[in-house]
């Protein structure tokens, strides 16, 4: 296809029609054998859309399933009131699990408990594999052979990055509460139930004996 200008066309109506992000090689088929764009010039017609909708209430994104349209996050507190439902509302032990799932992986329950000092709720990890932002990738090699966490594709879809390298660096996180801001754990999700803290799970409550001794040393030399 010649004609740039068809080309953005189709690309927009198509990315606007799917309600999901689109991978360049799935709207390459949207197009017939003898009409198809190279994957490059795709490519370069969605980056040129990418700069024509700066400024605007809407941006194209590439995350890591494909390229969608989203509504900007600086309009989130706007946006967020055509819906009646409550942002979602996370545990400080669960956003602990999985930035450390995030940063660790693949990890095992037991790993992520001895960098906590405390045990991990079931609810927590099955809230997780639920919302299908973590998955089993397999089972370490050590008695018990227990199950080994890693972020999912969904995961980066939903916190707006294209890879794992897109994290923010730990060099620049001090607390949690720097990780939740720059993944924006408290973000608007109009689809998503408040998970109301459990008292049991909270770091900041849990009075539990530290799971393994030397633990400080253990973070620092992590």
């Amino acid at each position: 296809m010649d004609d740039l200008g068809q080309l953005k066309r189709i690309l927009e109506g198509a990315l606007l029609a799917a309600g999901e992000p689109l991978p360049i090689e799935r709207l390459a088929l949207l197009f017939a054998d003898n009409e198809r764009p190279q994957n490059a010039d795709i490519r370069t017609a969605l980056k040129e859309m990418v700069e024509e909708y700066q400024g605007r209430g809407f941006e194209l994104k590439e995350v890591a399933s494909g390229w969608r349209f989203q509504v900007c996050q600086d309009l989130a507190p706007w946006i967020g009131r055509l819906w009646e439902e409550k942002p979602a509302r996370y545990s400080r032990a669960l956003l602990e699990t999985l930035a450390l799932i995030a940063y660790r992986q693949p990890v095992t329950r037991g790993e992520i408990e001895e960098v906590r000092g405390v045990s991990v709720s079931s609810n927590i990890i099955r809230t997780l594999l639920e919302r299908e932002w973590i998955r089993v990738v397999g089972h370490r090699d050590v008695p018990g052979r227990p199950a080994m966490y890693a972020t999912t594709r969904i995961f980066l879809d939903y916190f707006n990055l294209k890879n794992l390298s897109e994290l923010p660096p730990l060099a620049e996180i001090r607390d949690l509460d720097k990780i939740n801001a720059e993944l924006n754990f408290e973000g608007v999700d109009s689809k998503s139930h408040e998970v109301e803290p459990e008292s049991e799970e909270s770091f900041d409550e849990v009075q539990d004996e530290p799971l393994a001794t030397g633990l400080e040393t253990e973070k620092e030399d992590r």
